[in-house]
């Protein structure tokens, strides 16, 4: 076993990742409460008390919003830039163990590294990761803004990825939102379609092993629309998973 991974809840309305190695346990992001995610880690057998970490990604509330009690109540050491920091800690309340990176700056837990990746979402300080053990690497590829360069050249590195496949251009383009809304989520600071991640997707190397589809909207997508326009540019063979909006994924080897 390299590297071991399930989502807890993925979209806009809570996210968090586990990501364990043989010597790192650790939390990507905390958009849920503390109760569900003790929760659905037992459902896995995981303990959540035993991670090593809390790493955010960014400021917003759906990535952040349960840092503090995962802090205070689970004894979790969180780990987020300084400047994400300063725009949530005034309502996260006090947590006693936070450490802080610079976007672009590799962390390590042991053997284990994780790759801190700056995005154009409009976050304040928005960072996607690559977590690495050995030679298998996988990626966290969420809330990315649009298509960036260094995105594209970290895909082909990947033996596994969670991949945003955020909304369906036409179902966006006709759903409820309002303009300034739609503005934002199709503009390079928003999220990536399912043709984007599709694009994406099809620039990968030949030793990805999975694909899990993430944080796709409720009003703007469907699962089986974001698995059918990002397969199209797949070779059918590879395995497409989803992360879910309500509940614990299935535990994935990468």
């Amino acid at each position: 076993m390299a590297i071991v991974t399930f989502s807890l809840q993925s979209g806009s309305n809570g996210n968090a990742i586990y990501v364990e190695t043989p010597d790192a346990r650790l939390l990507f992001d905390a958009g849920i409460s503390g109760k569900q995610a003790a929760i659905r880690m037992a459902r896995h057998g995981r303990d959540i008390r035993d991670c090593d970490a809390l790493i955010i990604s960014h400021d917003h509330a759906d990535h952040v919003r349960g840092a503090g009690v995962f802090a205070r109540k689970f004894g979790l050491p969180v780990v987020m830039s300084a400047l994400t920091y300063r725009q949530v800690a005034q309502y996260l309340g006090h947590m006693p163990n936070v450490s802080h990176f610079q976007p672009g700056q590799t962390l390590r837990f042991g053997g284990t590294r994780v790759q801190t990746i700056r995005t154009p979402h409009d976050a304040t300080d928005g960072v996607a990761f690559v977590v690495s053990r050995g030679r298998r690497r996988l990626g966290i590829l969420t809330d990315l803004g649009c298509p960036f360069a260094e995105l594209i050249d970290v895909i082909g590195s990947l033996d596994a990825a969670y991949l945003e496949a955020n909304y369906d251009p036409q179902m966006l383009a006709d759903g409820p939102y309002p303009w300034p809304l739609k503005q934002r989520i199709r503009g390079d600071g928003g999220h990536l379609s399912n043709d984007e991640a599709g694009a994406l997707a099809g620039r990968a190397g030949a030793k990805l092993r999975w694909l899990a589809l993430a944080h796709l909207s409720e009003q703007n997508n469907t699962p089986e629309l974001a698995e059918r326009t990002v397969r199209d540019r797949l070779d059918g063979s590879l395995p497409l998973m989803r992360a879910g909006r309500y509940g614990v994924s299935d535990c994935w080897d990468v």
